[in-house]
């Protein structure tokens, strides 16, 4: 696993000050009434180049692709220097985590650069169209990847497929095939027709707890703005937590990372049923609180902020 860059980091760096960018502030609201205890438990964190292969499962369509493969590339390239807030921003903080691993050096944490390096479409269902973890998904890994270690195997669902676990909790999840060689991977559902109550919230009416405001998708797309929240969420949780034994909070029996810890919030005043504050298009009305490549607008997810111990958007 060379090039995914699995390393135990703890004799390379070291605590450093969290980056935060001049447009950015921390929230308060957490929902374990109570500062989020995020721990590094020793494991190795993915850092260098994550290299991503992607499994288009389904006739997954141009919008969702184009835009999830924007806000990937969007991590590191920036947008026109007078847009703020930038993706960007929000990447130097999942970078920062790197601080938190024992002895580590005094200095900048190293940039982590995600690049989508394979691409394959399975549009004949060769699998079917409901997608287990222990049956399909490994055949689905061994399909991209073509036996390939060195790759973070991404599976993303067409309207029309099911994946096992996702709307338990979770709209898309980093998770570790089984022994004797467990590698990590992510997989991303499609709230088009799969659970959109859940997980198409905040560009769909929610299906339990409070009704808040619903948003309006800055891409125009519910389904491929509200993926790429859920893959936002599950890219930081596998780069921190690849083999779940890093960073994730210490409280729960089911670890809990940096992104899922603040599950739900995307603004300033955010609260159970509400995303919080968050900018609108004048020309569109599509929701947003981030620019990235080529001057998309994209709504991030929170994740935890270590400098403040607690949950921050840009």
């Amino acid at each position: 696993m060379a090039s995914l860059s699995i390393r135990l980091l703890a004799l390379s760096l070291s605590v450093t000050a969290l980056f935060t960018c001049s447009s950015g502030h921390g929230h308060t609201y957490d929902p374990y009434n109570d500062k989020a205890r995020m721990i590094h438990h020793g494991g190795p964190m993915l850092n260098g180049t994550v290299k991503l292969a992607i499994m288009w499962y389904g006739n997954c369509g141009k919008e969702i692709k184009n835009t999830m493969r924007n806000f990937i590339k969007s991590l590191t390239v920036p947008a026109k220097a007078k847009l703020q807030p930038q993706v960007t921003c929000w990447w130097k903080v999942v970078e920062s985590y790197q601080s938190m691993i024992p002895d580590a050096k005094p200095g900048k944490s190293p940039k982590i650069k995600v690049k989508v390096v394979k691409q394959s479409g399975e549009k004949t269902y060769k699998y079917g169209k409901v997608l287990t973890l222990q049956g399909h998904i490994p055949e689905l890994i061994e399909h991209v990847t073509k036996g390939d270690t060195e790759l973070l195997p991404v599976i993303v669902a067409a309207r029309d497929v099911s994946i096992q676990g996702i709307c338990n909790g979770q709209c898309a999840d980093h998770l570790l095939t089984e022994d004797p060689h467990p590698r990590p991977y992510i997989i991303v559902g499609n709230p088009e027709t799969e659970c959109p109550g859940e997980c198409g919230w905040p560009f769909f009416p929610a299906d339990m707890g409070p009704k808040g405001p619903v948003l309006k998708p800055p891409s125009g797309n519910m389904a491929a703005d509200a993926m790429v929240v859920a893959f936002a969420g599950a890219l930081v949780d596998a780069i921190t937590n690849p083999m779940n034994d890093a960073l994730y909070h210490s409280n729960k029996a089911k670890e809990l990372g940096p992104a899922t810890v603040c599950k739900g919030i995307f603004g300033r005043g955010a609260a159970p049923g509400n995303p919080g504050e968050v900018l609108t298009d004048p020309k569109t009305g599509g929701n947003f609180n981030a620019y990235g490549n080529k001057n998309k607008k994209f709504l991030l997810p929170a994740i935890w902020n270590p400098k403040t111990k607690s949950c921050w958007t840009v």
